[in-house]
């Protein structure tokens, strides 16, 4: 169809107080006006229905504690003869990491066209190359799944699209025509590709939407069909085992001509929608929403508690990745001094990642780090083997947007002491990560230390592919095994501190943090537990020098407090505490403290 809806100046007032189907009916209003919001509450009401009798188990609550880590992985990161590969991932997992993680994102597990899985062909299928939902049923048994949600766009094979062709209703009117003399300068991009696309249809040529590439059709969101399709969808994931459904690329959902096409109010009020769906029926069901931009625009989709349970923090891989390849902490302990001044909304926190299927996001750089320093660090990512991918700009020009880099290989540097110091950089970039109030979510790709994918790369020709390498299960355990293979050491290590961080009430995602001032060149995050029963200190060299913190800003004893690691031996002085180079330290201090107030 042709997109032709009204922008609106901001969302109608909602009462939090007021009933979910009350909220939901109020969103509707707004979105598609009085006349339509009725009928189409109405149907959604019918699948809420549908979902109730359908579902054979319901979400529960709480919705988090300090055991919950997310281990990121495509359902076939990991291959083995006479299985498919989410049957292969589940063995894995349970063989070697059944007490390290309570969750596990697959990335997404659907017949597609392109993009390692985000073109999708068929909404409701598992690709038959990775396995069957029973696979899936299978891997919920042991873990909290979260599963993909991409809502934005679906593959030029997807039959919604066939049908678009055709001019067969109703999905001939999902998707968004446009003339291409229409002036679009404004819409920020990702990508440098054509913002619209030529189709051949029964009615001759015709152009639509495509944000991300000529394979990923945007849906029209002003068609409240495609929205009932999405709320389907996302209630079908859950009774198929989702604990956590993932909004992909959800900021470019709503578009309007003459605007900047991304985070404009209609988008939050369908995530609030979803929000009030699943208050409805899953109240133990959450939300994350992933918009890889600047820091003060993603945090805006947690709204005022009513939008995403989860944020992925974006700027916290490049801002790691900056601070231990340029030896200053400057930049890393601003933006974590800020954090501290914006409280979260209730129930409300971040995913602290390193590493994804995407790459290291640069957006989320701007305005914190100096645009030469960045420059420098992609050169030197270079380097290292790392691809910048770039975006369009309205005024014609382009930016730097992605880094495609393996992260552990971000850190080898063999003209430094023969790179002698990668695997302990690495570490002090995964245990902060680690630290941060939140709940950690880690790649599998960082937890055995795979390396750049240079033939993924010659292979597929996306830039995306040399940190998406897919791994013989043979080959890797026996890596894993060999105690001198940089695998080895690297998951001997991790695994250890997943263990060790999951018995620590103070990591609460929602346990208080307060930043300590300490010099550029190290980096200091007291954690204090909900109950007020165990504080932690953590503290980090990002240097290749011995560092030295002044007993001023350290608590009190802190040669009484138990270090957690033992990797590192502490050097404590009257004066302070010495960092060896690259050093990691998790202090704990248990027995009854005063209750924080609250973060910060």
């Amino acid at each position: 169809m042709t997109h032709t809806s009204g922008q609106r100046a901001a969302p109608i007032p909602v009462d939090p107080a007021a009933r979910p189907s009350e909220r939901l009916l109020a969103r509707l209003v707004y979105l598609y006006g009085a006349e339509r919001a009725a009928p189409v509450r109405q149907r959604i009401l019918r699948m809420l229905q549908v979902h109730r009798q359908l579902r054979t188990r319901t979400v529960e609550q709480p919705y988090w504690s300090h055991r919950d880590i997310v281990l990121i992985s495509y359902g076939d990161s990991i291959h083995a003869p006479h299985s498919t590969p989410l049957q292969t991932l589940r063995t894995f997992l349970n063989r070697h990491l059944s007490d390290a993680f309570s969750m596990l994102h697959l990335l997404p597990i659907f017949p597609y066209s392109s993009d390692d899985g985000f073109s999708v062909t068929d909404f409701r299928a598992v690709n038959p190359e990775l396995g069957s939902w029973e696979d899936v049923a299978a891997l919920e048994r042991c873990y909290d799944l979260v599963i993909d949600l991409v809502l934005n766009h679906c593959s030029r094979e997807n039959l919604w699209f066939v049908d678009f062709i055709a001019g067969q209703k109703p999905a001939c009117d999902y998707f968004i025509e446009m003339e291409p003399d229409v002036n679009l300068a404004l819409v920020t991009r990702p990508r440098s590709s054509p913002l619209l696309s030529g189709v051949r249809t029964h009615q001759g040529l015709r152009h639509v939407w495509t944000t991300f590439s000529n394979d990923q059709i945007d849906m029209d969101y002003s068609n409240p069909d495609v929205l009932l399709e999405f709320i389907d969808i996302l209630l079908y994931y859950i009774r198929r085992g989702a604990r956590m459904v993932r909004l992909d690329a959800v900021g470019y959902l709503w578009k309007q001509p003459g605007t900047r096409c991304i985070h404009l109010p209609q988008t939050h009020a369908i995530i609030k929608l979803f929000r009030d769906v699943l208050d409805m029926v899953e109240p133990g069901a959450l939300i994350m929403t992933e918009t890889n931009v600047p820091h003060a625009e993603n945090i805006s989709y947690f709204g005022a508690g009513d939008e995403a349970h989860i944020v992925y923090q974006f700027s916290l891989p490049p801002l790691l990745l900056h601070a231990l390849h340029a030896g200053t902490t400057r930049y890393l302990q601003d933006w974590a001094r800020e954090l501290e001044t914006v409280p979260l909304p209730p129930d409300c926190t971040f995913l602290n990642f390193t590493a994804s299927h995407d790459g290291v996001g640069l957006r989320p750089l701007e305005g914190l780090v100096p645009k030469q320093e960045v420059d420098a660090m992609l050169d030197a990512m270079r380097m290292r083997g790392g691809y910048i991918s770039t975006r369009s700009n309205s005024d014609g020009s382009v930016s730097p947007y992605e880094l495609n880099i393996s992260y552990f290989d971000a850190y080898r540097n063999p003209e430094q002491d023969a790179n002698r110091w990668q695997i302990p950089a690495f570490m002090v970039s995964q245990t902060v990560a680690l630290s941060f109030r939140g709940i950690p979510a880690v790649y599998l790709h960082c937890l055995v230390a795979t390396p750049n994918d240079t033939l993924g790369v010659e292979r597929t020709g996306m830039t995306r592919s040399i940190n998406r390498r897919k791994w013989d299960q043979a080959e890797l355990e026996s890596l894993m095994e060999n105690p001198g293979s940089e695998t080895g050491q690297v998951f001997r290590r991790y695994r250890r501190l997943l263990q060790i961080r999951r018995s620590q009430p103070a990591f609460h995602p929602e346990a208080p943090q307060r930043l300590l001032t300490t010099r550029s060149g190290v980096f200091g995050l007291e954690r204090s537990a909900l109950d007020g029963s165990q504080r932690i200190l953590a503290l980090f060299n990002f240097t290749a020098t011995t560092q030295f913190i002044a007993a001023s800003v350290l608590p009190d004893n802190l040669d009484l407090w138990q270090e957690l690691i033992g990797v590192y031996c502490a050097r404590h002085t009257a004066s302070g505490i010495q960092l060896q180079p690259y050093a990691t330290f998790w202090f704990s201090q248990r027995g009854p403290h005063p209750t924080p107030a609250g973060p910060g």
